[in-house]
């Protein structure tokens, strides 16, 4: 059973990528080193994580940061365990802040915790990509996105590429010099040149969507 290690070394990731696609140069020579490998290390609850993860969709940081303290007041843990989570009717948890449509959503993977359907971090080390978006976005609020995003901050998986995304997107299109940006077909065939390391081409897609539309010049000196 192959055991898929959490993290991967971006100063090699980063030589690849330039290698495989000068048009990152420039913008890397602007851009602040990327470093992510203390989130990869820190160990999480997955069901924890998914449900703070639905919580903030669709809000601003601080508007979902207000509403997880309030939840986790009221359920008197930091923890969004399926056992913390029963200790509220649903009517608490909207008199916290959590839409109709977040209750539901968080109801489902509370049942599907308790009933062993949601993979512990352990488990995740054995699956692939594709089998731990499989397993699961049958939840209900959980789509492939947020999965993905999972799968890049918290796992460290380095050949992730969300196409869906806006922000990669947006630095995409920077990035070629579009006039607009590119679909999410047409971006995942663009990025099969990144792989094995799609993850930092999208770290950086972020910075470049971020940090402006033309990137700086070539020092002469």
């Amino acid at each position: 059973m192959v055991r898929f290690k959490r993290g991967f070394d971006i100063d090699l990731a980063r030589r690849t990528l330039l290698k495989a696609d000068p048009a990152f140069v420039p913008w890397v020579r602007r851009i602040a080193p990327l470093e992510h490998a203390a989130g990869w290390r820190r160990p999480f609850d997955v069901a924890d994580a998914l449900a703070r993860a639905i919580l903030y969709q669709q809000l601003s940081g601080k508007a979902a940061a207000t509403i997880v303290a309030r939840v986790e007041q009221a359920m008197g843990a930091p923890s969004f365990h399926h056992r913390n989570l029963a200790r509220l009717s649903d009517e608490q948890l909207r008199a916290c802040g959590v839409s109709g449509n977040k209750v539901l959503a968080l109801r489902d993977l509370a049942r599907r915790e308790k009933a062993g359907e949601i993979p512990d971090s352990r488990r995740l080390q054995y699956l692939d990509n594709e089998a731990i978006i499989d397993a699961l976005v049958p939840t209900r609020g959980i789509g492939r996105w947020t999965v993905e995003m999972m799968l890049m901050f918290r796992l460290g998986r380095p050949d992730v590429l969300p196409v869906d995304d806006l922000g990669v997107r947006q630095g995409a299109m920077a990035l070629d010099g579009l006039a607009a940006m590119p679909a999410p077909k047409a971006l995942l065939a663009r990025g099969e040149a990144w792989a094995p390391y799609r993850t930092l081409a999208a770290f950086y897609l972020w910075r470049i969507a971020d940090s402006g539309k033309q990137p700086a010049k070539r020092s002469q000196d």
